[in-house]
């Protein structure tokens, strides 16, 4: 189907064991990942990545169990597709999408919830959450035991001006916890708004999803296909 390099091999093999594996897209409980999952890069070199959870700017400031030496985010192939489809119309506006993240193991959603739980361990708030207290943001819906991340089908991107090199102005930069954050948040410019909506607008028609507190946050939704 798609190449599949000797790291993607070793990283995807010990999850299938741990997972329950399905043929059907849906999920209850118990997260599952395919054995399909492929690197973007192999169905779109063009879309850009900064794999923020493999270095040390992201919202815990170390890197998450899961991620080291990552070097190609992982993601379902219709996503990829779907994905390549969007870039494609993005390119011919002279924007690029740029991803932060896609699929996610379990043992970096565990390595969150590990890290909500020590108090001091506060490095990145003034960044990234300086109005919530950490266990507000499993409230609020930030960050989740049990993240749709972990099927491969969901990403975490923006759009970035291929003259200048600049992420667009969303109103606020990823993973920053709060209303700003929110689709349709009170006091983004009329720019931020119209940057938002051009990426909302173009993922929706290619048969992603939004998620309404982080407008960075997107699911394919397979049976749509």
């Amino acid at each position: 189907m798609y190449p599949k390099n000797q790291f993607f091999i070793l990283l995807t093999l010990p999850f299938l064991s741990l997972y329950s594996c399905s043929n059907s897209n849906s999920y209850s409980g118990i997260i599952f990942v395919e054995a399909e999952l492929v690197p973007l890069s192999t169905v779109d070199a063009s879309i850009l990545q900064e794999i923020r959870y493999s270095g040390t700017h992201n919202f815990i400031g170390r890197t998450v169990d899961g991620y080291l030496d990552l070097q190609d985010v992982l993601i379902q192939p219709s996503a990829a597709e779907a994905l390549k489809k969007a870039q494609d119309e993005f390119l011919s506006q002279k924007l690029t999408l740029l991803i932060f993240d896609a699929y996610r193991p379990q043992i970096a959603v565990d390595h969150f919830v590990e890290w909500s739980l020590n108090p001091d361990d506060t490095l990145m708030k003034v960044v990234f959450y300086p109005d919530i207290e950490k266990p507000e943001l499993f409230e609020q819906g930030y960050i989740a035991r049990e993240s749709s991340h972990t099927t491969g089908y969901t990403v975490d991107l923006t759009l970035v001006d291929l003259q200048s090199g600049l992420e667009l102005d969303m109103g606020s930069p990823f993973d920053y916890f709060g209303i700003v954050s929110h689709h349709g948040a009170f006091g983004l410019t009329p720019e931020q708004e119209k940057n938002r909506l051009i990426l909302r607008s173009t993922l929706e028609h290619y048969g992603f999803s939004a998620y309404e507190k982080e407008w960075w946050h997107y699911r394919f939704k397979p049976n749509e296909e």
